[in-house]
């Protein structure tokens, strides 16, 4: 499918996302080094830009409610398909990338459907550190999702607040609400080369 067929936009395609898996897989990866960090952070912003450019499309009309579903559940497929590396380590981190995309398709598809939750973000990721302290990860993780769809409508998220709470899930999640964030605000195309 091409851009000018029919005028269909095309927002993501499972060979993007092998082509950065292949990256991956082609690196010494060390979550250390900044270049590894840059890496699977371009990686988790490649598919944030791509939720983005989706939203954006719905915004100005260019797809109808069904069809910006449909497009952000092709995209959540794709990137949250199960992968086949040999290396436990890279597994992992491909795993935390995943893991942090969760909420971004969740809450576009939220806002894309019901609209933004009314609230406040750094409540709703108090809530959802608080849900997740008690053991609630579905709680935590709605929380999140609403959170979400306050970045999407405009407001803005501070991750210096996750230094208020101990890490685990939703530190990734927001991680990569943060990644949304900086998609709505610039979404440029990460370039896949380095």
């Amino acid at each position: 499918m091409t851009d000018d067929e029919e005028g269909i936009e095309t927002f993501y395609s499972a060979e993007r996302w092998q082509n950065w898996l292949d990256r991956v897989e082609e690196e010494d990866l060390d979550p250390e080094n900044e270049d590894s960090a840059r890496l699977l952070l371009n990686l988790q912003d490649d598919a944030a830009i791509a939720v983005a450019k989706i939203l954006a499309a719905y915004e100005e009309g260019r797809v109808d409610e069904d069809r910006a579903v449909e497009e952000l559940g092709d995209v959540r497929d794709i990137v949250l398909s199960e992968v086949d590396f040999d290396d436990e380590d890279k597994l992992m981190l491909i795993d935390g990338v995943q893991t942090s995309l969760v909420p971004v398709f969740y809450a576009a598809e939220e806002y894309i459907v019901a609209g933004a939750t009314e609230g406040e973000v750094d409540e709703f990721v108090r809530a959802a550190a608080g849900a997740e302290a008690d053991e609630d990860l579905d709680a935590a993780l709605g929380y999140v999702v609403q959170a979400g769809t306050r970045v999407i409508d405009g407001d803005a998220l501070d991750v210096d607040l996750l230094e208020e709470f101990e890490y685990g899930l939703v530190s990734e999640w927001v991680n990569g609400l943060d990644s949304l964030q900086s998609a709505l605000e610039d979404p440029e195309v990460v370039e896949e080369e380095g």
